[in-house]
């Protein structure tokens, strides 16, 4: 069993700065990773709210340069799903592609993955008018007109965000009622480019190389409208990847990693960064900033237990 000061389970941006943090911190450390570096953000066609890097470059090349970043420390990555993960307040141990690993320190940065439609022509059109973050990818679609798909917290915040950058904004939700907070709700409905299309569920997505239309249809009444729209949000909800801790690592209501604000978990040694903690704003760079947190109190309780 190869025993380790930290291992990072995940290698998006949280997992990848976790690791420059650890490994320049002089940690034991390994990242393993399931299929490739970058998480989510390789699915980006631009990362334009990144700071301090301008010209607004794809996901992949940013995943490209914190791999590369990495690199430059001497990071370990192992390509393999982490299986029969044991942790408790001493060892942590795990097994990869069949070979069995301990640490003294986890940090769990595993993501998670947007909500689908689960509509079929879906796919077709991520990246091509189909975004599922508003405040990643809005400003592309300036002046234009937008749909989202929606009808809480997440959705309604996103409209209004919507509405100070595009032409119009169709908000499209299954019933008459939005779960989402009464403030949010008065604000989105006194928007003078926002369109309530309420009862209704979207049936049909149209269009050649991108996305030029959505069709939704009445629940009650049974009548169809096309949408003319450049672009469509999807804000029906997030899940995280939570399955490998299941029942040991307290979760929040919504499955998410519950942490303080050194990202510690329930579990003493157990941290979590990104995408799978409870976490008011998904975006890379604060992902990246989870994982320099994570790993600099990882690499701190590791001495502190070593001593």
């Amino acid at each position: 069993m190869e025993k380790l000061g930290v291992a990072i389970i995940g290698g998006g941006p949280a997992g990848l700065a976790a690791g420059i943090y650890a490994a320049r911190g002089g940690a034991r450390v390994k990242l393993f990773e399931e299929l490739f570096p970058g998480g989510q953000i390789v699915k980006t066609h631009r990362v334009e709210n990144y700071p301090g890097i301008t010209g607004g470059p794809d996901g992949y090349a940013l995943a490209a340069a914190l791999e590369k970043h990495a690199a430059e420390f001497d990071l370990p990555i192992v390509y393999g799903s982490v299986a029969n993960l044991k942790l408790t307040e001493g060892e942590k141990t795990f097994t990869v592609n069949g070979d069995e690993f301990s640490a003294a320190a986890v940090i769990l940065c595993m993501g998670a993955t947007p909500r689908k439609l689960g509509h079929p022509d879906e796919d077709r059109f991520v990246g091509a008018g189909i975004s599922y973050c508003a405040t990643c990818d809005g400003a592309f679609y300036r002046g234009k007109d937008v749909a989202i798909v929606g009808g809480g917290d997440t959705a309604v915040a996103d409209a209004l965000y919507l509405s100070g950058l595009c032409n119009k904004v169709y908000v499209i939700h299954r019933r008459d009622q939005f779960r989402a907070a009464g403030t949010l709700v008065d604000r989105v409905k006194q928007a003078p480019n926002v369109e309530l299309v309420l009862d209704s569920t979207m049936v049909a997505l149209s269009g050649e190389d991108r996305l030029s239309a959505v069709t939704v249809e009445n629940k009650f009444t049974h009548e169809t409208r096309e949408l003319p729209v450049s672009g469509l949000f999807v804000a029906v909800g997030i899940l995280p990847r939570t399955d490998l801790v299941q029942d040991q690592v307290a979760l929040d209501e919504g499955g998410f990693i519950v942490t303080d604000k050194f990202m510690q978990t329930s579990i003493p040694g157990v941290f979590a960064a990104g995408d799978v903690r409870d976490t008011p704003l998904r975006q890379v760079v604060t992902a990246c900033a989870d994982g320099a947190i994570a790993a600099t109190k990882a690499v701190e309780y590791v001495g502190m237990i070593q001593k």
